[in-house]
C-alpha cells in the first residue's frame, strides 16, 4: 500500500517542527528545513528509501541544533560537542554529519578554540604551557593544533607570569627559610605548568635576603619544634646532631643552628 501524506500540522511547543500523517495516521515529525528540502506536501507519495533518508536528515538536523545550543554558552572543541551528542544518544553517523556541518558553517573551529583557550588560561589563571597543553589534550585537540596555539605563548610572557606567581608565593611562605621558600615556589610553578628553565629564571629574580631577626623568629617556631621532637628521645651529642641535621635540611645556616643549640643547652643547664 503506497504511503501518502494526508495531513501536515505545526507542533505547538516547537513551531519549527511539523507532524507528518501518512494514510490518515501520525507517522513522524520533521524540522522545517527538512520539510522544505524534501518538498513534503499533502498528497505526496513516499517510498521506504525516501522515508529512511528523511529520518536520517532529520536526526542530523536535531543533532546540529543540539550542538549549536551547546555552543551558545561558550566556545567548545569538536570532541566536546561530539561527546555531548553521544550523551544525547545520537548515532555516530548522525554525529559526524552534524559536526561537519557545524565546522563548515564556522560554529566549530579547533584552531580558534585552542588559541582562545590558551589566552584565557594564561590571563585568568596564569597557567604555564605544560598545564594548558594537558587540558587541550583532554579536550580532544590534536598535537599539531596544540603546538600552534601554544606557539604564541612566548618565553618572555611565560617568565613574567611565572615571576608574578613566584613573588606572590614567596610572600605567602615568608615565615619559612629561603631554601624552603624556593622549594615551595618550584613545586607550585611546576603544578602550574611551567618548565624548569622558566622556574629557575623566575626564582633567580627574587630576593631571599634575610636579617638576623628573621632567622630568630623562624627558630622560635621550627627550631623549638625540632628540639621538642628529639629531646624526648635523645640527649647530649645525639640530640645536638639530630636537631642540627633537621634544621640544616630546612635551610638554616650553620652558625644560626649552633647558636640556637647552645642557647637550648644553656637553658637546660639553668633548669
Amino acid at each position: 500500500m503506497p504511503k501518502v501524506i494526508t495531513k501536515i500540522t505545526r507542533q505547538k511547543r516547537n513551531e519549527e517542527r511539523y507532524n507528518i500523517f501518512l494514510n490518515e495516521e501520525y507517522s513522524f515529525s520533521v524540522d522545517e528545513k527538512i520539510l522544505v528540502q524534501y518538498g513534503l506536501t499533502k498528497g505526496k507519495v513516499l517510498d521506504e528509501w525516501t522515508l529512511g533518508d528523511i529520518a536520517f536528515e532529520d536526526e542530523v538536523a536535531r543533532a546540529f541544533n543540539r550542538g549549536l545550543s551547546y555552543l551558545t554558552y561558550q566556545m567548545r572543541s569538536e570532541e566536546e560537542v561530539r561527546k555531548k551528542l553521544r550523551d544525547a544518544e545520537f548515532g555516530e553517523a548522525v554525529i559526524q554529519e552534524a559536526i561537519q556541518k557545524l565546522v563548515r558553517l564556522g560554529f566549530l573551529n579547533d584552531a580558534e578554540f585552542s588559541r582562545a583557550f590558551v589566552e584565557t588560561k594564561k590571563n585568568t589563571m596564569k597557567k604555564g604551557p605544560r598545564a594548558i597543553q594537558q587540558e587541550l589534550k583532554r579536550k580532544g585537540i590534536d598535537e599539531k593544533t596544540q603546538q600552534q596555539a601554544l606557539g604564541e605563548f612566548d618565553e618572555g610572557e611565560q617568565l613574567q607570569l611565572a615571576y608574578e606567581l613566584a613573588e606572590k608565593k614567596q610572600r605567602q611562605e615568608s615565615r619559612k627559610t629561603p631554601m624552603q621558600q624556593k622549594q615551595k615556589i618550584q613545586d607550585f610553578l611546576l603544578r602550574k605548568g611551567y618548565s624548569f628553565g622558566i622556574i629557575e629564571q623566575a626564582i633567580a629574580k627574587l630576593d631571599f635576603t634575610m636579617e638576623e631577626d628573621d632567622w630568630s623568629a623562624m627558630l622560635e617556631g621550627q627550631g623549638e619544634k625540632a628540639w621538642k621532637k628529639y629531646a624526648s628521645k635523645f640527649t647530649g651529642y645525639d640530640l645536638h646532631m639530630k636537631v642540627k641535621q633537621a634544621l640544616y635540611q630546612k635551610g638554616f645556616p650553620g652558625e644560626i643552628i649552633e647558636a640556637f643549640i647552645e642557647q637550648k643547652e644553656n637553658e637546660n643547664e639553668e633548669v
